[in-house]
């Protein structure tokens, strides 16, 4: 053990001309910046060990990215290991793509593929116009403020402290309903005979880390949270999201100094979307799967997708890590155990049968030659299951084991476990109930972007989320995983 040295930074992403937003299958073009979009960075070193937590305003942080971020720290002169650096995504939908990580890009370029001669995709919006930053431009962008930020917190480190905490806020829920007949449905309409109920619980709880300099000054916040950021999923300006209402209200209360690391915990079936009582979109969100024919009013919260939504969730997460921190915290630590572990995950690849492959080709021609003109998102939208059956088994014919980085830290009495996917909620349930650590913060999205795990149930309920496209690794790869990451916490402690 030894003194802890804790440092800080924040970049903002500049956005010198309109950006297509991805994190949803109708094309958009930003039309403003509601807030900026930053990176956030927090370094740690003792005992020989370093650690920088790097979080992002983004869908994702593709392996295209990281490897960009690594390579162009490989050199650097500050003694920092690009290796024990975990660069996680917010997982926004207001922000733009990048070379390397296009979102929907890739269903688009599979339906391309299958059009018959007398059809064309149409966009919704131009994502090819001469004035729009390219996908090159944004890469050097943001991957560029990425690489400053870490080695300025790198470079800022001092001896400091740190109390764990823990606090509650209302932010996600389930997004999936079942019905009688088996079947489950990301966003479905639960004001109907047959809903049964959702498929899955939520996770109010906040783990939080209060920072200090060694003047016990209140310096940063990390907040750990199972829910996504995307409360203003489908609007056309560029946002951190509730993360962002929540970074200017901390600010207000502790200082503008204060830094905000905003982490999303295992949450790949929640969003902060109560569709038991269901409020209509203030505008057209352009999603086939949000129609809702003669909604019922419901006394309930502000549509969570839109603004209104959006400060409510962000005013939550603010008030409770100022309360948390008012009511008074444990003695700060800073002479603690520190270990960070970087594991390879051997998983097994998710995958497709002949006869899923024979359907998902007879799906897919059966549905063009009936579609009248030219295709567009809400066809992407139908389709992306079967072109997703075909890529993967593509994919299974060469590859049968897929790997995942994950980073398991201990920090004093907790653990930090990272992923790369976005898990559905029940297996950090798993991991944060049988952890030997006080307290378990766990960060999904992080180091890669290789789509969701979702458990047994909801592989057989179906729908988006849960079909064999929608990830790389089951429900047999996602309790590999917990077991691993169990192992390897119990390990350190």
């Amino acid at each position: 053990m030894c003194q802890l040295k804790i440092g800080w930074a924040e970049e903002e992403f500049v956005l010198t001309k309109p950006v297509s937003i991805i994190g949803q299958f109708a094309e958009r073009i930003s039309e403003y910046i509601e807030k900026p979009i930053t990176a956030t960075a927090f370094a740690v070193e003792a005992n020989g060990d370093q650690m920088v937590l790097c979080s992002v305003d983004l869908v994702a942080v593709s392996s295209y990215l990281l490897s960009t971020v690594r390579e162009r720290l490989k050199d650097n002169d500050a003694g920092l290991d690009p290796m024990k650096i975990v660069l996680a995504a917010t997982h926004i939908h207001t922000g733009p793509g990048y070379k390397g990580y296009g979102a929907m890009d890739y269903v688009r370029a599979m339906l391309e593929k299958e059009l018959p001669s007398d059809k064309k995709y149409v966009e919704r919006a131009d994502t090819k116009r001469d004035d729009l930053m390219t996908a090159d431009e944004l890469l050097e962008e943001i991957s560029s403020k990425i690489v400053k930020a870490i080695l300025d917190a790198w470079n800022d480190r001092k001896a400091g402290s740190y109390v764990n905490a823990f606090g509650r806020a209302v932010v996600g829920h389930c997004r999936r309903a079942t019905y009688s007949d088996g079947t489950a449905q990301m966003w479905g309409d639960t004001n109907t005979a047959v809903f049964e109920a959702l498929e899955g619980g939520n996770d109010s709880g906040i783990e939080l880390l209060y920072i200090f300099d060694k003047d016990k000054k209140l310096t940063g916040v990390v907040a750990n949270l199972a829910c996504t950021a995307q409360c203003v999923q489908h609007r056309s300006f560029v946002s951190p999201d509730f993360w962002g209402e929540t970074k200017m209200l901390l600010r207000k209360h502790f200082g503008e100094g204060l830094f905000l690391l905003p982490l999303c915990s295992v949450a790949g079936d929640q969003c902060p979307v109560d569709l038991i009582r269901w409020v209509e979109p203030e505008s057209d969100v352009n999603d086939p799967n949000m129609i809702r024919k003669n909604p019922p009013i419901r006394k309930a919260d502000p549509s969570m997708f839109d603004l209104s939504g959006m400060r409510k969730a962000g005013k939550r997460v603010a008030r409770e890590i100022i309360d948390v921190f008012a009511e008074g915290l444990d003695e700060m630590q800073s002479d603690v155990p520190f270990v960070h572990r970087v594991h390879r995950m051997q998983l097994p690849l998710r995958r497709v049968t002949l006869t899923e492959e024979k359907e998902a080709k007879r799906a897919i021609r059966e549905y063009l030659a009936n579609k009248p003109g030219d295709v567009d998102y809400t066809d992407a939208a139908n389709l992306q299951v079967h072109l997703g059956v075909l890529t993967r088994k593509k994919v299974q014919d060469t590859v049968d084991i897929t790997e995942a980085e994950v980073h398991i830290i201990r920090l004093g009495n907790i653990a930090i476990a990272t992923n790369p996917y976005e898990m559905f909620l029940d297996y950090g349930n798993q991991i944060k109930a049988r952890s030997s650590a006080e307290q378990t913060f766990l960060v999904q999205l992080a180091n890669g972007s290789e789509g969701y795990v979702p458990t047994k149930k909801a592989e057989a309920g179906g729908h988006y989320s849960a079909f064999i496209s929608s990830g790389n690794i089951g429900h047999q790869g996602g309790e590999q995983l917990v077991r691993e990451t169990l192992t390897a916490i119990r390990n350190m402690f």
